[in-house]
């Protein structure tokens, strides 16, 4: 046989040498697959034969301080859909009918399947088309009835949601027990029901503005559950399944991972339920006993800065804060148009204890007074004289005491602020001068927020030494010309009743586990001395002579000795004073020889008295009362309260476990009243009662009542 000629040679070693390439390249390529992008195509693989499903967390508790659930998360069903489910199902049903016609060099096609895409040629008139769709259409339409008569939704909305392209679609979240029995029933191919959790404000429209509430995913938007989102939350787990190639999940397959869901973690606050049910109670009737924009209350401990209280209405329930809080609000916002009402929702949702600024008025010549002292500008043997006018000062306008037409004359002290003399105020400012008030309006943190933690909190507004004139220096020294918010104004006069401390105010106490394990401890703290300890005793002196002999006697309580100080306050419209609109107020401590609490009330545009003395300072009174008694704060009378009260008293009887009828009828005879003022079951049967049983009280005093 004869050798390969040459040109043959050289095609097989060029046929070589393209193999060789060839096997190169594939070494490489595979290489490339299996070292370098053998993640990715792993990854893209894996989604497209598994299904990861989300599971949500628990999200965690908020308690009071003594372990009262204010905001809890419940298991409750939530449907979900698998639309690649309901489409092969449908398919499956519709096999020797036509989903697809295609036309081929002349010859008719039906897919007969849209994901297994059998063919068979058919003759062209033996297609309907527009049958087909429809048939297919109605077995669509058929599911999205049947859903949306058991769930209460509009048809066109579940159609829509069950014929998304998308491998999983939720229908509708925390269904009845019932609605969930029909579907279970039904048995449609790719809808599911799983476990999901809800979010439940067992009290309704209380303590809204420390709460808030969450969006329908379980995300904190106001309040404690927004600034605590994060350890709320928790973390979600997973679990993955097999699925085919059109992501339906393989039925016996045996392959599932799991990943448990890290519950979040519960908030105790510094709140007490009881005192926050006083507070709710009272701004409740002082709203609508006054026909006011609004009213607030807040109650704090001015030793360790717990908000022990804080309450405003009107107020939303977190369930459903969108709703109108009463008739009347509800009559205002009917016709709105969607931008006015979201305008609307977002003005009900500040909290006016922290995000509202306003002028606190003579409430804030207390704070005058200390300064005065502090920088012995002022003793308590000072004597002020009043005329009714402010002069040596230049001012635009005329500055007046309120009693311009009887003047106060002479006035020690103390007497200055039981009659509330702007002009012996405004005397104690110049005395102060502009540049050492300034240096204690920032040690008392106006002007600055107290980084309690709720979201959305104000700064106030203050004036720049440098920007001030005299005239500034007097309108500020009675309380013009400044704005706070009523947590700054609270969290300052705290400092008066704690040896001069000021205490940053808390409304969380602490992390805890599920175990009850505390995660994490919020500690009291001191942010600086302001006051000495004898500045404070005679302040305290000064407090108590206002509601003992002064204009703040509406807030007296036998027994205990209570401090405060009346405010209204011209409300600025416009950038002027209004002449009709006020803004009311009563801050008080008790009791003074040994403060367990700070209170204050404001009353927003009251329609018709408008003075601290006699619309704010009661409430205050009888709030007090209830708290020093629930707190067993014990009473020390004079004697001649002993003589007063002697058939004044009655014994607090024990009506837990009777119904809310029974219970009622006794507390009538015994010329007591109770909380509970809407009608509810006759035969609900009462939980517990403060004051307790035993517990000795005026006659018509309200006992507070909860219902099973």
């Amino acid at each position: 046989m004869s050798k390969p000629n040459l040109h043959i040679k050289k095609r097989i070693i060029f046929l070589m040498f393209l193999f060789f390439a060839f096997m190169v390249a594939l070494i490489v390529r595979l290489g490339q697959f299996q070292l370098i992008d053998g993640d990715v195509y792993k990854k893209e693989a894996f989604e497209q034969w598994s299904r990861d499903i989300s599971i949500n967390a628990s999200r965690g508790t908020i308690y009071d301080k003594k372990g009262k659930r204010l905001a809890v998360s419940v298991k409750s069903d939530t449907v979900v859909c698998f639309p690649r489910d309901i489409t092969k199902s449908i398919n499956k049903s519709n096999q020797e009918v036509p989903v697809e016609i295609v036309e081929d060099k002349g010859v008719m096609y039906k897919i007969l399947n849209i994901f297994k895409a059998e063919e068979e040629t058919v003759e062209d008139d033996a297609i309907d088309k527009e049958a087909v769709q429809a048939e297919i259409e109605n077995e669509y339409n058929e599911i999205a009835v049947k859903l949306s008569e058991v769930l209460e939704m509009e048809k066109d909305e579940v159609y829509s949601l069950i014929t998304k392209d998308s491998e999983y679609v939720t229908i509708k979240r925390w269904i009845t027990i019932e609605q969930a029995d029909k579907l279970e029933e039904m048995d449609i191919v790719g809808i599911k029901i799983i476990e999901d959790t809800k979010r439940v404000y067992p009290y309704g429209n209380f303590a809204s503005y420390i709460l808030g509430f969450t969006n329908i995913d379980q995300v904190g938007l106001y309040g404690i559950e927004k600034t605590y989102n994060e350890y709320l939350m928790g973390e979600p787990g997973r679990r993955i399944v097999n699925t085919d190639s059109n992501g339906v999940e393989l039925p016996y397959d045996g392959f599932e991972e799991y990943f448990e869901p890290v519950d979040g973690l519960n908030v105790v606050l510094t709140i007490d339920e009881v005192i926050q049910h006083y507070a709710e109670n009272a701004v409740e009737k002082a709203y609508y006993d006054n026909r006011a924009k609004s009213a607030t209350m807040l109650i704090m401990d001015p030793e360790t800065g717990d908000v022990l209280a804080m309450a405003s209405k009107p107020s939303y329930d977190p369930n459903n804060p969108r709703e109108p809080y009463d008739e009347t609000m509800e009559k205002l916002w009917e016709g709105l148009n969607d931008n006015e009402l979201t305008e609307k929702w977002y003005d009900l949702w500040r909290n006016p204890s922290v995000n509202d600024i306003y002028e606190p008025g003579s409430t804030f010549k207390l704070l005058t007074g200390a300064i005065a002292l502090e920088e012995n500008k002022a003793s308590l043997d000072t004597k002020y004289y009043c005329d009714g006018y402010v002069t040596g000062i230049e001012s635009a306008t005329t500055i007046k005491c309120w009693r311009y037409y009887n003047p106060h004359g002479e006035q020690t002290f103390a007497e200055t602020l039981q009659n509330s003399c702007n002009d012996a105020l405004a005397d104690m400012g110049l005395a102060i001068g502009k540049e050492r008030f300034r240096h204690y309006i920032d040690a008392l943190g106006f002007g600055e927020k107290t980084n309690i933690e709720l979201n959305g909190e104000a700064y106030g507004l203050v004036n720049e030494p440098a920007n001030m004139k005299d005239v500034n220096t007097v309108t500020q020294s009675f309380g013009q010309g400044i704005s706070v918010t009523p947590i700054q104004l609270v969290t300052a006069l705290c400092s008066l009743c704690n040896d001069g401390y000021l205490v940053k105010p808390r409304i969380v106490k602490q992390l805890v586990d599920n175990d009850g394990n505390i995660v994490k401890e919020n500690e009291v703290e001191i942010v600086r001395r302001v006051f000495s300890e004898e500045t404070c005793n005679d302040m305290l002196y000064a407090m108590e002579s206002v509601v003992s002999e002064g204009s703040g006697r509406n807030a007296y309580i036998p027994g205990y000795s209570v401090g405060g100080k009346t405010g209204t306050a011209q409300k600025v419209i416009g950038g002027k004073y209004s002449e009709d609109m006020y803004i009311t107020s009563f801050i008080a401590a008790a009791p003074t020889y040994d403060p367990e609490v700070v209170a204050l009330m404001i009353i927003d545009e009251p329609k018709d008295s408008y003075y601290g003395s006699t619309i704010a300072a009661p409430v205050i009174g009888d709030v007090l009362e209830e708290v020093l008694n629930y707190m067993d704060v014990p009473p020390v009378y004079t004697d001649e309260e002993k003589v007063k009260i002697e058939n004044s008293y009655v014994i607090v009887p024990n009506v837990t476990g009777m119904n809310i009828k029974d219970a009622s009828g006794l507390l009538e005879k015994l010329g007591l009243e109770h909380n509970v003022t809407i009608n509810v079951d006759e035969e609900m049967v009462v939980k517990e009662q403060y004051p307790k049983e035993g517990t000795e009280v005026m006659r018509g005093s309200v006992i507070t009542i909860m219902l099973n």
